[in-house]
């Protein structure tokens, strides 16, 4: 025994403490460093191991010094996991948010607008450089994705919007150079391409991602062929119904998250608006391991919660005597819908819960952020972490849940990050953090 100690630093030990005391320290401290190792050496090994197993390509989200990427779209996707410090530490997991607010239109709508215009190249519905507008409806960020793709592919675009959007969202789309309107994208499309006019070689005409083959090949069209591809058209992308919007997300944004986690993901939490992000990344993800949650994040008034708890696709704030001016009144803007999309339609399956966020809650995240984490991050952003806090207290630690960071705050000055706080009077010490506070 006094031969091991002598291993030990010359310390000048109190009469009053035994020897054995002192060497139990030393054990304990010893066992503790050599567990943490352990642990360590047994979670690459894991990584190692899944590796072995799944024909992984290498992770794309380092560009070397020298790469060059081909004009505004080449810088679309490819985006990184963010791990969210404060609020991993503070419940013992990992919390990893992808982040979509650096693609260059600044948020994930980029990635469906881009499969949206290549998928209509492709299938000869659009052409670039031929006086083409591309027309939708949305509430701004996908808008602002359209008009940034489609200013490099030489369309205008034509964006109809709600009339109580962030004011933010109409500035960017008129400087980049897109009409704005407050009526219907479809309607608008088709007031562009007036079936009347069609007989008219100079006047352009209307295609959607609906067109029929006959649209498509231009033999509804009594000029040349060749022709007939430097008409002008109108372009409706529809993203709600469009299944570009899932395949953006599943053969993009999935593969990307599979390879960053490499495989270990526990959980998947995303809003829906018009569904194509939680239905493609969830599908993907369930589709290289079925035991990974996929959890919808949905703020107040979208019928999607019930939906998916109940089967029913309701909130309380649409029965009668209770319906408010907007459909889902909330300072959340980009999630949350009261129909059925078909890209929502084909999450259904995937989807295992779901959680109701409060603006208050989604309020208080955002600022909980800025302050702790220094993320400046837009609405449906802190809805989705939100519910990532939500879904770690109910998993326990050790988990990895990865959420998307849709956008930044800087589209939301107006409406979400002052307009709450002055139309409810409310200080931010006054809104608190409940799933953190329990």
């Amino acid at each position: 025994m006094r031969n091991l100690l002598s291993w030990l630093p010359s310390w000048r030990i109190p009469p009053r403490y035994h020897p054995e005391l002192l060497l139990g320290l030393f054990l304990g401290i010893s066992l503790s460093v050599s567990s943490g190792t352990l642990a360590q050496y047994i979670r690459q090994r894991r990584r190692e191991r899944i590796k072995s197993t799944v024909n992984y390509e290498p992770t794309p989200i380092e560009l070397k010094s020298n790469e060059v990427v081909n004009g505004v779209t080449g810088l679309i996707g490819n985006t990184p996991l963010v791990r969210i410090n404060s609020l991993s530490d503070a419940l013992g997991v990992e919390i990893l948010g992808k982040a979509e607010f650096l693609n260059p239109g600044g948020s994930v709508k980029d990635r469906v607008a881009l499969q949206v215009i290549n998928d209509a190249e492709q299938q000869g519905l659009l052409h670039p450089h031929s006086g083409s507008t591309i027309f939708e409806g949305t509430v701004g960020s996908t808008g602002i994705s359209i008009a940034t793709i489609g200013r490099a592919r030489g369309y205008e675009t034509t964006i109809i919007m709600p009339d109580d959007v962030a004011e933010e969202k109409s500035k960017a789309l008129l400087c980049l150079g897109a009409h704005v309107e407050k009526n219907l994208a479809k309607q608008r499309a088709l007031e562009f391409g007036d079936v009347e006019l069609q007989n008219d070689v100079e006047e352009g005409f209307v295609v959607t991602t609906q067109a029929t083959e006959s649209e498509v090949s231009h033999q509804n069209r009594p000029d040349d062929n060749d022709e007939a591809e430097t008409k002008a058209r109108g372009f409706f992308a529809d993203q709600f119904e469009n299944r570009s919007n899932f395949d953006a997300h599943f053969n993009g944004t999935g593969p990307e998250i599979w390879r960053q986690t490499h495989g270990e993901i526990d959980a998947f939490v995303s809003g829906a608006g018009t569904g194509g992000t939680i239905a493609g990344i969830g599908t993907y993800l369930k589709n290289m391991k079925n035991t990974i949650m996929v959890v919808l994040s949905d703020p107040e008034g979208s019928g999607l919660y019930n939906k998916i708890k109940f089967g029913v696709m309701y909130d309380a704030k649409e029965s009668e005597g209770s319906k408010r001016r907007h459909q889902v009144d909330t300072v959340v803007e980009g999630i949350g819908i009261n129909r059925l999309t078909h890209n929502f339609e084909l999450a259904l399956n995937r989807i295992d819960d779901a959680y109701r966020i409060t603006d208050a809650e989604a309020v208080s995240m955002s600022r909980y952020l800025v302050k702790h984490d220094g993320l400046f991050l837009g609405s449906s952003s802190a809805c989705n972490l939100v519910a990532c806090v939500k879904l770690a207290k109910r998993l326990g630690p050790g988990k990895t849940i990865v959420t998307i960071l849709c956008d930044s705050g800087n589209r939301h000055y107006s409406k979400f990050w002052y307009g709450f706080l002055s139309k409810t009077r409310s200080t931010l010490a006054e809104i608190l953090i409940p799933p953190l506070q329990e």
